[in-house]
């Protein structure tokens, strides 16, 4: 039996189908380039934001860092971790408990970048794709590797505590746990070693490792997977913290201003400050990179670049998925 020809109704719907298909496909592609037309501009200002912003403030580069991180690992690069609670949502994710102690500097970039680049280009460039810009041009500011960021993002509308808590890492995770989170997105175990090597700039607070160097055990006082003088040192200078809960400590304490490996050859010594971090070196999984990292810097760094890069485009919102937000903390 022939086929029979499609009617002129059914004919046009089908050509609207694939119309739409094209351009969604169209509006989905990201490209590292994707501002040279509608905002030729784009990476001077972001640079321009991100340089004056480190000199002044040189915590800048961790703090923003981990903002990119708390944002895409949940539920994808797209700004949610931006938003601020209103009176229809009060509880977006910057609420979450992990997400309280997120530096603030980062966010005061974010507003400088996107305030320069709305006069230069009004609703052309998304608040995500400044973010995942600004972090590479920090990371490599303070001496770790460039890679390339394809842009095009959308920012999205939605954003709530609850869909975060289980989808990021503890300072206290076994490495199964950590392990089995990254693979629920898509990580192998190299990609998070190689991501957690971001612990070589930024600190973390007393509150998050104190469990380790007070009153661990009858028979100790501190963890002992730490060096015993490092312990001790951490024990003074967190001695005041359930008073003082912004007191904070170096992760990486021999150049914690500076991308390097550094990070991984001290934690064979029993100077990683977490105990997540300490566990890499123990686990038979985790062991082969750490040590890989700690002898061969530009490995890491490829590594790096390359974990980066892959986190970058996990759960991006395109076309009409998401939106270009006017304000970084508000939907339009």
């Amino acid at each position: 039996m022939a086929p029979q020809p499609l009617s002129p109704a059914t004919l046009f719907l089908v050509l609207l189908s694939l119309c739409s298909s094209f351009l969604l496909l169209a509006e989905s592609r990201l490209t590292t380039d994707y501002y040279s037309k509608s905002c030729p501009r784009f990476a001077d200002i972001v640079r321009d934001a991100v340089t004056n912003k480190q000199i002044t403030n040189p915590t800048t580069a961790a703090a923003t860092l981990r903002v990119f991180f708390h944002d895409c690992l949940p539920n994808g690069c797209d700004g949610s971790i931006l938003l601020s609670p209103t009176p229809f949502n009060p509880s977006p994710e910057r609420t979450s408990d992990i997400n309280l102690s997120l530096p603030g500097d980062a966010f005061d970039l974010l507003v400088r970048a996107k305030t320069a680049l709305e006069l230069a280009c009004p609703g052309t460039v998304s608040c995500s794709d400044i973010l995942a810009a600004a972090t590479r041009d920090l990371v490599t500011m303070v001496g770790g590797p460039h890679y390339n960021v394809y842009l095009g993002r959308r920012d999205t509308r939605v954003s709530k505590a609850s869909l975060v808590d289980s989808f990021l890492p503890r300072p206290n995770m076994t490495v199964s746990q950590l392990i089995s989170l990254f693979a629920s997105r898509g990580f192998s175990v190299q990609d998070m070693v190689a991501l957690t090597g971001a612990h070589t700039i930024g600190f973390s607070h007393c509150k998050e490792f104190s469990a380790g160097i007070y009153n661990y055990s009858r028979s100790s006082g501190y963890d002992p997977s730490y060096n015993p003088r490092f312990a001790q040192g951490l024990q003074g200078a967190c001695s005041n913290y359930r008073k003082d809960p912004t007191l904070s400590v170096f992760n990486d304490i021999m150049s914690p201003n500076k991308f390097d490996n550094l990070y991984y050859q001290n934690l064979p010594k029993g100077l990683g400050l977490l105990a997540s971090d300490r566990a890499l070196h123990i686990d038979p999984r985790t062991r082969p990179f750490v040590a890989a990292y700690a002898a061969d810097q530009n490995r890491f760094f490829r590594d790096f670049a390359a974990a980066m890069q892959k986190l970058s485009l996990y759960g991006i919102k395109t076309g009409r998925r998401g939106e270009i937000r006017r304000r970084c903390d508000a939907v339009n």
